[in-house]
């Protein structure tokens, strides 16, 4: 996806961030979108936890026991 930007239009971008938000806020806004997407994993890594645990049990149950209808 950001395969073709090159380090130019990378400069271009942060002098624009700069101008906008100022030296003193851009770093709480990196800090911050950090923290969030540090939080992203861990839900994302809670979730697939859970659903291996829901998973995992249903699976063994049908290899032990097989079709006995």
């Amino acid at each position: 996806m950001f395969n073709n930007i090159g380090s130019g239009e990378i400069l271009i971008v942060l002098v624009v961030l700069f101008f906008l938000f100022g030296t003193d806020k851009l770093p709480k806004i990196a800090k911050g979108l950090g923290e969030s997407g540090k939080e992203l994993k861990k839900a994302k890594k809670e979730i697939e936890n859970a659903l291996h645990e829901t998973i995992e049990p249903s699976i063994e149950g049908k290899e032990e026991g097989g079709d006995q209808g």
